[in-house]
């Protein structure tokens, strides 16, 4: 058995070894030889470069014939994922993952499952297996197109006589895992969640979470600090997205926020606590959206169609047309339909003079007199009225004066604390959750190191 390293690079280096390497074999019968491939020339750590070893027969060196032809083709199989794209078709898709194979593509294109699934769709979770000379065995698709707690699973692969493909559709159960992160503020909460390898909607979850006591569009500082556990949902022991936010943890401007997901009774909904017991939850949430960007605060701004300085009642959140709008507190419809400037709005009273207003929605989902709860969907984001493009005007009136909605969603009563009958179960959690807190950033740095 000889070793032999695939891929010679096109360096210097390389081409030195290669010599080396004719020298050897111009002894003839059967040396044991090397190559290695060293991305980078001359400067190239050798050290540093990822060797693979390949065993493979050779018959005889000293034949007369070429070291292609004595050398049999390598069996390993080649693993590589990513996920569709809108617009994808069978040949993009292949092509990405690295598969050179017509039959597969024509195979891909013409099965009804395939065109059904796959081809329009994004974001689905796409495997594929390949032989070393960049034929398809076996291509796996996997989403979750609902609440059910499975996942889809879709299975191309070549028969056994290598001439052709089946597919099949099937379901399988979700597994849940946990994951632990940290990470730094150096611009946004975005970046600093992508730094540290956290998926966007657990940022969305941190950021709603912390949302009455940490204004992430204006108080977020460079330095500031997160610590997140969040479930992961996996499919065939690959994750396929993030589920819920057990436990967090926010510093923000030296000031130490956190926060445990409990459930008292299975019969009842869980919620957000302090570590302290008391409940995150307000009479109000701090945004009709989930986290997003605010293109216009409360205060005074350049109005953009007037062209002259205004006192801006509310607050502007730019979102593409179509975003679900959540009333942010429990309260009766007073008025939805078409008014003036403001497009389609909705005005939600929600008691002792507390209205609150959502303006220029492409469309509304609630109507006139209708009761409504904290979070329900009222409508979308558009750009009806009196609109430079989509957004969310949202306004806070109470007793007929415009009001700063993050101060009023600070300032709004909390939801009842833990119980007593569950106290003592809610201290255990909070105590291993301060522990984890602890060593997480401990675990982070090790982990860089």
């Amino acid at each position: 058995m000889n070793a032999i390293m695939q891929a010679l690079g096109d360096s210097a280096y390389s081409k030195r070894l290669m010599a080396a390497v004719v020298g050897l074999l111009a002894l003839g019968g059967g040396g044991a030889f090397a190559v290695a491939s060293l991305a980078g020339g001359d400067e190239a750590d050798a050290a540093q470069v990822q060797q693979r070893m390949i065993d493979q027969e050779i018959a005889s060196l000293a034949s007369g014939k070429s070291l292609a032809s004595l050398v049999a083709a390598p069996d390993f199989v080649l693993h590589r994922s990513d996920r569709l794209r809108t617009g994808d078709s069978a040949e993009t898709l292949l092509q990405r993952l690295g598969v050179a194979d017509p039959a597969a593509s024509a195979y891909l294109r013409r099965n009804q499952v395939a065109i059904q699934n796959l081809w329009g769709r994004s974001n689905r979770d796409i495997t594929i297996e390949a032989t070393a000379d960049h034929q398809l065995l076996r291509l796996y698709a996997r989403w979750v197109s609902d609440d059910s707690g499975n996942f889809n699973r879709f299975v191309v692969e070549r028969t056994a006589d290598g001439k052709d493909f089946v597919a099949k559709l099937d379901t399988a159960e979700l597994t849940k895992s946990t994951r632990l992160a940290s990470g730094v503020v150096q611009s946004s909460l975005f970046g600093a969640t992508d730094a540290a390898n956290v998926p966007d909607n657990v940022a969305v979850q941190l950021a709603e979470i912390f949302s009455a006591q940490v204004n992430f569009h204006k108080n977020l500082r460079k330095g500031d600090t997160f610590t997140v556990v969040y479930e992961t949902l996996e499919a065939d022991g690959e994750p396929l997205r993030a589920g819920k936010v057990l436990s967090a943890e926010f510093v923000n401007s030296g000031k130490t926020y956190q926060a445990l997901w409990f459930q008292e009774d299975e019969n009842k909904p869980g919620a957000y606590y302090d570590l302290d017991g008391s409940n995150l939850r307000r009479a109000f949430l701090a945004s009709p959206l989930e986290f997003s960007r605010v293109s216009s605060n409360f205060g005074k701004r350049f109005h953009p169609i007037r062209k002259e300085w205004r006192n801006h009642n509310g607050t502007d959140y730019a979102a593409v047309t179509g975003t679900p709008i959540r009333t942010v507190g429990d309260g009766v419809v007073e008025f939805a339909g078409w008014h003036n400037g403001y497009g389609n709005v909705a005005y939600i009273d929600h008691g002792e003079q507390r209205v609150t207003v959502y303006a220029h929605m492409s469309r509304l989902d609630v109507k006139t007199g209708q009761r409504i709860a904290q979070g329900q969907v009222i409508g979308a984001v558009g750009s009806t009225g009196m609109s430079t493009g989509p957004h969310l005007h949202f306004e806070f009136r109470v007793n007929g004066e415009f009001k700063d909605p993050q101060i009023i969603a600070q300032d709004s009563a909390a939801a009842s604390p833990v119980t007593k009958a569950t106290r003592e179960r809610f201290n255990k959690l909070a105590e291993a959750t301060r522990m984890k807190f602890q060593v997480a950033p401990l675990m982070m740095q090790a982990n860089a190191e």
